[in-house]
């Protein structure tokens, strides 16, 4: 077994790294403040490749492997995960689901311009009553011979108001409970389709998160995704590969509070030595790396199954659950290490704090992630 990142994953890595600490860095506290959008740098992302990193170069994307992923994710989520979030949802919940289900005119037309960050896309499966049971599906998309007409609400949908493209699954025919459900392409100035306000979240404050509204909406057949009744399989197949991203970003939450945390242990002095020197602090950074490279291990395994076509469900589960729960744990010993100056947005980690939370709720919770691990295992 090889450990060792290629050169093509160490410049990728590097690149990720520089764009995070010199584009996204400045103006991130003010961003995080004002729940300002990071347009500026979501449109950079596009340009650099980062917004379609896997798909295939004939459709606009990078070509690369789902472990230069999450490299990149990573270093972007050390540093704004407002915009890794945003960057997460494009390349495995929009792109990946388009280029994998979709057909040949769908791909050209939308996953393009999506996978070169000329526009960016949102995934809409969750709602008032249907998060983590999602075959309650109450948004319908009623058979019309050429085209559905869609009618419900949407919630918690990240790229909101920035999206040009929403995959939206909805159910066609309730008889058929889950094998009812289809997933349709909604262009975002199509008539009936609105926009409710931006949510005041807790974290990911740049993002913008908000519930949509589908009044007799007229949605082309052809802007189906699959067969009449694959949206149930293709939302749960699409939302395995999202939670390696979302893994992918606990992670980077919490490397960079550790980094953060481990920096200002060396500086910061408490009875004549640095802080750093006390038993009680270093046993406090021994546990954060150690947990942080148990989560990065996870995250690259079940990268590695991805690209290399194995099952791959249970270990982004388990990507997952570990790594938003490191998220979670090492962001609060990063605002404690901190002390005083953790509690204040100028020294980062009150933010990453704020932002980790998250990475337990979206694209399952770890409730949900528990439930596909111990079914996994219970029927081996």
């Amino acid at each position: 077994m090889n450990f060792e990142l290629s050169e093509e994953h160490l410049m990728i890595q590097k690149a990720a790294r520089d764009f995070a600490q010199n584009e996204l860095k400045p103006g991130v506290i003010e961003r995080d403040e004002q729940q300002k959008f990071p347009a500026e740098q979501v449109k950079k992302m596009g340009e650099l490749g980062f917004m379609g990193m896997m798909v295939d170069p004939k459709y606009g994307g990078g070509g690369l492997d789902t472990v230069s992923y999450v490299l990149a994710m990573e270093e972007i989520s050390k540093v704004d995960a407002s915009a890794s979030v945003v960057m997460s949802v494009n390349n495995s919940l929009v792109c990946w689901g388009l280029e994998k289900y979709g057909t040949e005119e769908q791909k050209q037309k939308y996953l393009v311009p999506l996978a070169k960050g000329e526009i960016i896309g949102a995934f809409c499966l969750s709602e008032p009553e249907a998060g983590s049971d999602a075959t309650s599906q109450h948004t319908t998309a009623i058979d019309n011979g050429d085209h559905y007409v869609l009618n419900g609400t949407k919630n918690w949908i990240t790229n909101g108001s920035t999206a040009s493209v929403y995959l939206v699954m909805a159910q066609t025919d309730a008889s058929k409970k889950h094998r009812g459900i289809n997933t349709l392409i909604v262009e975002k100035n199509t008539p009936g389709f609105s926009i409710g306000p931006k949510e005041n979240k807790l974290g990911i404050r740049g993002s913008d998160t908000h519930s949509l509204m589908f009044t007799d909406v007229k949605v082309p057949k052809a802007n189906r995704i699959g067969e009449d009744g694959f949206g149930f399989k293709f939302a749960m197949t699409t939302l395995a590969g999202g939670r390696i991203g979302i893994a992918s970003q606990a992670l980077g939450i919490a490397s960079g509070a550790y980094e953060l945390a481990l920096q200002y242990s060396k500086e910061r002095k408490a009875f004549g030595v640095p802080i750093s020197q006390h038993q009680a602090i270093q046993f406090k950074l021994a546990d954060m790396a150690t947990e942080i490279d148990a989560a990065r291990m996870l995250c690259l395994k079940a990268a590695w199954e991805k690209d290399n076509r194995l099952d791959y469900s249970l270990s982004s589960s388990m990507a997952k659950l570990f790594a938003s729960r490191v998220a979670m744990e090492t962001t609060v010993e990063a605002v404690q290490i901190h002390g005083g100056y953790g509690f204040v947005k100028e020294f980062h980690v009150e933010r990453l704090m704020r932002d980790a939370k998250i990475t337990q709720i979206y694209e399952g919770t770890s409730e949900v992630q528990k439930i596909v691990i111990s079914r996994s295992i219970l029927t081996k």
